[in-house]
């Protein structure tokens, strides 16, 4: 019988500077990856070939907070250089960090008796080119569908790099709208909203496309 739960072990960091930082979770993932390029899990490239898996180690900027998290292997590569530095450089701008708060974890992840509701704090980036142009083409139901699938996909994806087996069929319900956002320069379509599941997930972990860079973090909602 397969375990309906699984522990993960999270660390995250978070900095406080002088003054406001305006910049995005990729500029911020640039700097950990060209500070401590020795350690793969925080740039996700090894021998200049990228690593497809789920991060474990991912960039967000979280009302307007600097926020890193690292998950299992990750949260100990993040414990061991969280403090290896007293600026940051971002986009060209330099950052003197005068606090940082830290939180170590360990926390469930995988099927839930019940259902939960959750936000999607930063916009969710669901839809490849060629989903996005089907996307377009169907009703306002199928359009729903669409992304229903899409997320329960990615929590599989998730589920899988992590070494979850999922015991049960996953359930999501979406509430969205859409947005723009920016990727490497370029414009795209993303989602805001919040989704109710049959799953546990850890606040702040990501979903979807671009998770390292801080697309599709979600938090628990309190009812």
């Amino acid at each position: 019988m397969l375990d309906k739960i699984m522990i993960l072990s999270t660390f995250t960091l978070t900095l406080t500077s002088t003054r406001p930082i305006q910049e995005s979770g990729a500029q911020l993932r640039g700097f950990f990856a060209t500070k401590f390029n020795e350690y793969s899990l925080l740039h996700q490239h090894n021998a200049d070939k990228f690593i497809y898996r789920y991060p474990m180690v991912q960039y967000k900027m979280i009302d307007r907070t600097p926020t890193v998290i690292g998950i299992n292997e990750g949260a100990e590569v993040l414990k061991e250089i969280y403090d290896e530095y007293d600026k940051i450089t971002l986009n060209g701008n330099e950052y003197e960090i005068v606090e940082r708060g830290i939180t170590y974890r360990k926390e469930d992840l995988g099927i839930s008796e019940k259902l939960i509701k959750y936000d999607f704090v930063t916009p969710w980036f669901a839809l490849n080119q060629e989903n996005y142009r089907k996307y377009l083409d169907f009703s306002k139901e199928q359009q729903a569908e669409l992304l229903n699938r899409n997320l329960v996909g990615n929590i599989l994806s998730m589920s899988k790099s992590l070494d979850y087996q999922v015991p049960e069929k996953i359930k999501c319900h979406t509430e969205l709208r859409e947005r723009s956002s920016r990727l490497k320069g370029n414009e795209i379509i993303a989602f805001r909203g919040s989704f109710v599941t049959n799953f546990q997930i850890p606040d702040y972990l990501g979903l979807g496309k671009s998770v390292s860079r801080g697309f599709g973090t979600v938090k628990r909602c309190n009812l």
